[in-house]
């Protein structure tokens, strides 16, 4: 049976954009089995610290959409960039561009606390020209982006989720085919291409047209939505 679970964060393991009771379930039913869950997000280095420091249970955090891992090791919190130091300058130089050439446009809250990409809240675009405008920009500049389900996010270098989780893979006993992956968002989708065992929480759905590449299992249903269709599949495979 799967060796470590891995999961996306935004609307995999939140309700409603929020932690919920549920997830506190989730982990106490890893716990009890013994099973690692490591959370492979888009949220920022400093997302990772703070949920390092407030649920022990977890030892590692794959941030910034596998811009970097953060761990802890005992009482120290770790960090690894997974990209260059010369991506992570261009990234700076080119956020400072962004904002000149669209100055009604601001980062992020937490792109303070990135290193390895910024975000733009996908609440903050305006419909239609300006989101196509800066994407083109971006598209100009060479600069790689995605969306999640809150953000627009965009770095420099080759980064994903997957490769993040192949190289964390590398010091871990288990192989890709010993885990599985819970994801609902366009930027899972190199998870879903390359991840033998990926579920979709039934919320999935409302992008499920917009995958060129899907999960092998797709959950149905209101029971099955994020932190709860995690928790009822892993129910099912570890009764």
């Amino acid at each position: 049976m799967y060796k470590i679970i891995f999961s996306d964060f935004d609307g995999t393991l939140t309700y409603k954009e929020s932690l919920s009771p549920v997830f506190f379930d989730l982990l106490s039913f890893l716990e009890r089995r013994n099973i690692p869950l490591v959370i492979v997000t888009g949220r920022s280095l400093s997302w990772g610290h703070f949920l390092l420091t407030h649920f022990p249970y977890l030892k590692d955090i794959i941030v910034e959409g596998g811009g970097a891992i953060v761990s802890r090791r005992g009482s120290f919190i770790t960090e690894e960039c997974l990209v260059s130091q010369s991506d992570v300058l261009r990234l700076a130089e080119f956020s400072k561009e962004l904002t000149k050439a669209f100055p009604q446009t601001k980062l992020s809250a937490d792109s303070f606390g990135r290193k390895t990409d910024r975000a733009i809240e996908l609440h903050d675009l305006q419909e239609g020209v300006l989101f196509e405008h800066i994407e083109e920009f971006m598209q100009n500049h060479q600069i790689n982006f995605s969306t999640s389900n809150v953000h627009l996010n965009f770095w420099c270098g080759e980064v994903s989720k997957y490769l993040a989780v192949e190289h964390y893979l590398k010091r871990q006993l288990p192989v890709a085919d010993e885990c599985v992956f819970f994801g609902d968002s366009l930027n899972d989708q190199a998870m879903f291409k390359s991840f033998k065992n990926s579920v979709g929480v039934s919320n999935i759905s409302t992008i499920l047209d917009r995958l060129v590449y899907k999960p092998t299992t797709i959950l149905q249903g209101e029971e099955n939505i994020g932190p709860f269709g995690v928790l009822n599949y892993l129910k099912q495979k570890f009764p």
